[in-house]
């Protein structure tokens, strides 16, 4: 979820007759912090083969101190294949707090995002301000829309973890003006029912939402300094920028899991567990899990499907389907023409190839989207939905149905972890 010129920024709703809808999310071009980021994330040696990837269910864990219940249910708006979590946001160093419901887990993304009409008017969080004295806003830009809020300063608490005075962006359209550079890319997602969500956990693989890129730079639909109601697009320090709050955290700040059951066909809801920190307590050993070193300036890695080499793949928990282009399936049409419809249901193949070298198989399946709508009406877990909507040529979206079945790790940048420094996935 990243500004035009970053690598990949989309948040796109398409509401049919269906009942099918398609959200994705995916943050790109930020991270990259100044410090420096570690390329050789993971132990493999280069060119190491792993076997092959099948959707099997995780095992069974108990709900520790540093994990939370994860449900894919009907949310704020019955779109499909959507993570929720519940967050507490308190005002710094204060016990007046609100717990917010149904927010997005994205591990496509990195910053909390929520909106102020989530908030009590009661609750007063202060304004960030950068080292110039700017009122900071942030414009968060998707492929198809934007969001438009002020950054504030909150304490996070989820599962027995903690981010004190963590930058967040407090979605409000009624801040400020959003300037016309935020504005001109599709429709406001500023409210719930528009963003699906009440809000994002971004915990991708990087600690700030535009990192390096933003601190020497101002950059047009990111960062803004506003007086009254005149906001001017500003360079910003990574320490003010809104952040992944897992680095943040006292302990189990290096990484999280994101584990998921089987789905087979559809179900009406789903619960699982997101569980923080990477080889920190007994419940997030790495195991013998595929690490996939990413670019440590966007976060992407490489697939191989029949042929075609995405060189810009991501693991995305905030996409309702695997995202990618081929001509090998055909497309639904009318109100579902997010999705496949392929005439029957494809089992497909690719290779997914980390920049560290280390190659995994994944088997996957393809059902028409159409026949899925109507054979699991009312299911909002569904695992074989796919299509080319909001994509290039050069991405590949593994968004949630890849999810199910598996735990999934993302290790942060510059964040010691048994399988190395990250950035990297794990599966």
């Amino acid at each position: 979820m990243r500004h035009q010129s970053s690598f990949f920024s989309t948040l796109g709703t398409v509401l049919s007759a269906a009942l099918l809808a398609v959200v994705v999310t995916a943050c790109g071009g930020g991270g990259g912090g100044s410090s420096g980021s570690s390329s050789s994330a993971g132990t493999a040696t280069s060119g190491t083969a792993a076997p092959t990837v099948t959707n099997t269910s995780p095992s069974p864990q108990v709900v520790a101190s540093n994990a939370v219940r994860v449900t894919v249910d009907a949310g704020v708006s019955n779109v499909p294949n959507m993570p929720f979590v519940s967050i507490t946001i308190c005002a710094p160093g204060t016990t007046n707090c609100q717990t917010i419901d149904h927010v997005l887990v994205d591990t496509g993304s990195w910053g909390v995002r929520i909106f102020a009409s989530q908030l009590p008017a009661s609750m007063t969080l202060p304004q960030q301000q950068d080292a110039s004295g700017n009122l900071v806003a942030e414009c968060m830009q998707f492929f198809d829309g934007y969001t438009w809020g002020s950054v504030k300063l909150a304490d996070l608490q989820i599962a027995g973890e903690k981010a004190a005075s963590l930058p967040i962006q407090v979605i409000d359209p009624n801040y400020a003006s959003a300037p016309s550079s935020c504005t001109n890319l599709g429709a406001a997602r500023n409210t719930p029912s528009s963003l699906q969500a009440n809000g994002i956990l971004g915990i991708g693989v990087f600690k700030h939402d535009c990192g390096a890129n933003c601190v020497t730079q101002a950059i047009p639909g990111t960062y803004y300094g506003c007086t009254g109601s005149t906001c001017t697009s500003i360079p910003l320090a990574e320490t003010y920028q809104v952040a992944n709050p897992i680095p943040y955290f006292s302990t189990d700040n290096n990484g999280s899991i994101l584990s998921l059951p089987t789905v087979s066909g559809g179900a009406q809801s789903v619960t699982g567990q997101l569980v923080f920190g990477i080889g920190t307590q007994t419940n997030n050993s790495l195991g013998s899990a595929q690490v996939i070193g990413v670019s440590p300036s966007n976060g992407t890695f490489t697939t191989v499907q029949n042929g075609t080499t995405y060189g810009s793949s991501i693991l995305d928990s905030g996409s309702t389907g695997l995202f990618f282009q081929t001509s090998a399936l055909t497309a639904c049409t009318g109100a579902n023409d997010a999705y496949y419809c392929p005439a029957s249901t494809q089992q497909l193949s690719a290779t997914i190839e980390g920049v560290n070298g280390v190659t995994s198989a994944v088997d996957f399946s393809v059902g028409n989207a159409t026949t899925i709508s109507q054979t699991y009406a009312g299911d909002l877990a569904l695992p074989l939905l796919a299509g080319p909507a909001y994509v290039t040529s050069k991405i590949f979206d593994w968004g949630l149905p890849f999810f199910y079945g598996r735990n999934v790790y993302a290790a942060v940048e510059q964040q010691t972890t048994p399988g190395g420094t990250g950035p990297y996935v794990a599966y």
